[in-house]
């Protein structure tokens, strides 16, 4: 008998899931060129934000790289980020490392200061 290895190969096996919070909050779209020169930007919208990635609206006629950084209106940093999914004007993203929960509540706190 072969080695047997205890990998699910179930294609339907259930992705970890973050909570949502809807941001709705101005980005940046950075990506990123040859020799890892930034120098084109591209605005956007953050809709949704969770430890894992994002939901941002974009023109549907742009053309989003499968690659690029992600900065967050009024916040320096910027996040490694992978397309997952495009529908339309809808761009689901997963960041390239999960997003420190502290942060997370600095991004969301500054949303919510900016709508009082």
């Amino acid at each position: 008998m072969a080695f047997q290895t205890h990998l699910n190969d179930d294609s339907n096996e259930r992705e970890k899931s973050y909570r949502d919070f809807s941001l709705d909050r101005p980005g940046k779209i950075i990506i990123v060129g040859h020799h890892l020169s930034t120098g084109t930007q591209v605005r956007c919208l953050i809709r949704t934000i969770n430890l894992a990635g994002a939901v941002l609206e974009v023109s549907p006629t742009l053309e989003v790289p499968n690659h690029f950084f992600l900065e967050i209106l009024g916040i320096r940093d910027e996040i490694g980020s992978t397309v997952v999914k495009r529908e339309g004007e809808l761009v689901t993203i997963s960041f390239n490392m999960l997003i420190n929960a502290e942060f997370l509540h600095h991004v969301l706190r500054l949303s919510f200061e900016a709508d009082v």
